[in-house]
């Protein structure tokens, strides 16, 4: 069994690289084109929207995908219940939000948002009718199908959303892209299911799951809270350039560690809830898992933050100059937020959504006081940003001191675990920014001299460590080639 969880675990994590990995390539390519078309302006017209759209599909998926995993036995019933739940709450909250357009156009001061508001909400319903059938291949680790959803889904809005940007639909292009998108996955998560919705409905799964899931609600709502915070205040506060820019740098952060956050996505609430009553092997499992993300996520991050300056200038041009600064900030925080994703799936995995909602809440409430704070004393978006990202990377001790309850692992252990990884990629990366100097203003020797040293030095100083991380994903490698 233990043979076969280790099989799973890492065919999963595998297949979720590949997702992950085509996905955030994709999304690179396709944002480059469109940013290349577009201002920042633009861009921060839909930005302006994006809360509201997380927390309408926040409130459609009320936390039922976790909720399904977490069940010992699962029946039609319970999916049957949880689609047209989802459905009928999705239908609802876009008919609120079409309501409160005027209103939210208001608080912006941009009257332009109310049509295109009503449009974008469009996302909540059609993303509720996939709910159930995403959950079902969650549950049965289907990471395989649901790489090939994202994959196609990102090529078809993708060349949706530059066609539209050429033909000079501005901020729609963008809002018809993310649209083309949800139609695309939905109807790719129908295709690879098998489970099908029936009717009549019986309502009644709901109540066990959603004495679960609606902590997991309350949470997500203040996750996108959390992650959006400072595009709500900078619209209200800054202007929608400064918007567009925030995004922009965001959105290259966001590529990096959601190629890590997606991997762990996908296989760590299940695989930790296979052993969540075995707590000696619960704590192997995750620091395992903790010590691969890790190996992944401070030189992807940390280098992602040294070739800022080259990549956007090479690739999206010097109007977007104003968000390098805030680019390799984010990115030094984002090099964190696997680890977040890695705690709140332990967390969840052992049943207790309520503790994972205080934890988050907390957290919402302290960084929205500290953000009030520096605006209320006139700070720039740079101080903004550093707040964000300090208490982020703060909060892991948080997390720590609350898996303790789950597994056995210290705050020294936790140090152990991650201070190899990143002093190995820090390191490396200074390294790397060194050996560019010779570079001159030549962009593109910069970026490539930084890429090869960094990646270059971090390997050989996780030979020199011996670390088993890097050893075991080379033999599982090779032996996935071998006939």
């Amino acid at each position: 069994m233990q043979s076969s969880l280790k099989e799973k675990t890492a065919k999963g994590l595998l297949w979720g690289a590949v997702n992950n990995g085509a996905q955030q390539v994709l999304v690179l390519v396709f944002g480059i084109v469109l940013a290349r078309l577009l201002s920042p302006e633009e861009y921060g017209m839909v930005g302006l929207l994006t809360l509201f759209t997380l927390m309408g599909n926040a409130l459609q998926e009320s936390g039922f995908r976790a909720a399904l995993v977490n069940l010992k036995h699962i029946r039609h019933e319970d999916y049957n219940a949880v689609f047209w739940c989802s459905l009928c709450i999705g239908c609802i909250a876009y008919a609120v939000l079409f309501g409160c357009a005027p209103f939210i156009a208001r608080f912006y001061g941009e009257p332009a948002l109310v049509p295109l508001a009503r449009y974008c909400f469009l996302a909540i319903p059609i993303a509720s009718l996939g709910t159930a059938q995403g959950a079902w291949l969650y549950r049965n680790l289907q990471v395989k199908q649901q790489a090939f959803s994202g994959i196609i889904a990102h090529i078809v809005s993708g060349c949706t959303g530059i066609v539209l940007a050429l033909y000079g639909f501005s901020y729609w292009g963008i809002a018809t892209q993310s649209l083309t998108y949800l139609v695309v996955v939905t109807l790719c998560t129908w295709h690879y299911s098998p489970w099908r919705p029936t009717l009549p409905v019986d309502f009644s799964p709901i109540r066990p799951l959603f004495a679960f899931s609606s902590k997991l609600l309350i949470t997500n709502i203040a996750n996108h809270l959390n992650n959006n915070l400072l595009s709500v205040l900078l619209g209200k506060f800054f202007s929608t350039q400064t918007v567009g820019n925030y995004n922009q740098a965001n959105k290259w952060n966001g590529t990096g560690h959601q190629f890590i956050t997606g991997m762990l996505n996908s296989v760590a609430q299940p695989v930790l809830a296979t052993v969540r009553e075995d707590r000696e092997r619960a704590s192997q499992v995750f620091r395992k898992i903790l010590r691969f993300t890790a190996f992944l996520s401070f030189p992807a991050l940390f280098g992602l933050s040294s070739v800022t300056r080259e990549l956007v200038l090479l690739t999206v041009g010097e109007k977007w100059t104003d968000s390098i600064p805030m680019m390799q900030l984010l990115c030094l925080g984002g090099a964190f937020i696997p680890f977040t994703t890695l705690f709140s799936s332990l967390i969840i995995s052992q049943g207790r959504s309520d503790l994972y909602m205080r934890n988050i809440l907390s957290q919402v409430v302290l960084q929205l006081c500290i953000v009030l704070a520096v605006i209320g004393f006139g700070g720039s978006i740079y101080t903004l940003i550093t707040s964000y990202v300090c208490l982020s990377v703060g909060w892991l001790c948080v997390w720590q001191y609350f898996a303790r309850r789950f597994i056995d692992l210290s705050f020294p252990l936790l140090v152990r675990d991650l201070l190899p990884f990143l002093l190995s990629a820090a390191s490396a990366c200074c390294l790397g920014v060194a050996s560019s100097q010779w570079t001159g203003e030549n962009l593109l020797a910069s970026f490539a001299v930084k890429v090869i040293v960094t990646a270059g030095c971090y390997l050989l100083f996780q030979k020199i460590l011996h670390a088993d991380v890097l050893d075991e994903c080379i033999d599982y490698l090779l032996k996935k080639k071998r006939p």
